[in-house]
């Protein structure tokens, strides 16, 4: 660790402002789509825990949380002009959109909210585009989808199914954007509230293990590695995974 001494005032003046600076630029704005939701809401405290500044988009605004630097606004995010309007003008959008998992039609909503964000995303300039998906599309084995095994079948309750299916036919889409600088993110099968710990693994197109078992995550260190990667980075027209180390 460095340690600096007998600094003048005018030296002392220049380290803060280029340290404000620093801050500064580094701090973004932010629209996340589904900002009330299970993962939204995660998302929502990690980002304004780390000073951004966010347009929280959801369709009941009135449930987003009152929070520095959060301005609440309704979207329907099946209307790619709405989306479009919405997000314009900010640094990276973060979806985390779900129409709800008893919502009627699940697999034609979620495609259909999916392509319109897609769309007016796009359309919107701006190039950053984070989707949180689902754990059903990741690989068990070579050419196999977990969500295709007898074994999610057996153990996934039947509404959440088309659902897991939609996700993973939304990342078969969003993998031929060219346009965007899009990263899709894969929870792990187990997806829990639970604390903070600010650590988790990475890994790529399979599902993470722990052990025999399948592996897993606090919904709040999901939202670490959401917000980490939109700051830095480090999957750029890719899909990855994260769990508990």
């Amino acid at each position: 660790m460095a340690i600096l001494t007998d600094l003048s005032p005018d030296c002392e003046a220049d380290i803060v402002g280029s340290i404000d600076s620093l801050t500064l630029e580094n701090l973004m704005k932010i629209a996340l789509i589904g900002a009330t939701g299970f993962v939204g809401s995660a998302v929502l405290a990690e980002l304004v825990a780390r000073d951004h500044h966010v347009t929280a988009l959801a369709r009941t605004p009135a449930k987003v949380d009152t929070r520095p630097n959060v301005t609440a606004q309704a979207l329907d995010a099946s209307d790619s002009a709405a989306v479009a309007a919405a997000v314009r003008g900010h640094d990276a959008v973060i979806s985390a959109f779900n129409p709800g998992w008893d919502a009627p039609d699940l697999y034609a909503r979620f495609m259909k909210g999916s392509a319109a964000i897609d769309a007016g995303v796009e359309a919107s300039g701006v190039k950053r585009l984070l989707v949180v998906g689902g754990a059903g599309s990741l690989f068990v084995a070579p050419g196999v989808q977990m969500v295709d095994t007898p074994e999610f079948a057996s153990h996934v309750p039947p509404n959440i199914i088309p659902g897991a299916q939609a996700a993973r036919d939304a990342l078969t889409a969003l993998r031929a954007n060219t346009a965007l600088d899009w990263t899709f993110l894969s929870p792990p099968a187990l997806l829990a509230p639970g604390e903070r710990t600010g650590t988790y693994r990475v890994g790529g197109e399979a599902l993470l293990m722990a052990g025999d078992a399948p592996a897993g995550i606090s919904v709040a260190d999901l939202a670490v590695a959401i917000v980490d990667e939109i700051e830095t980075p480090k999957h750029v027209r890719a899909r990855f995974t994260v769990a508990t180390r």
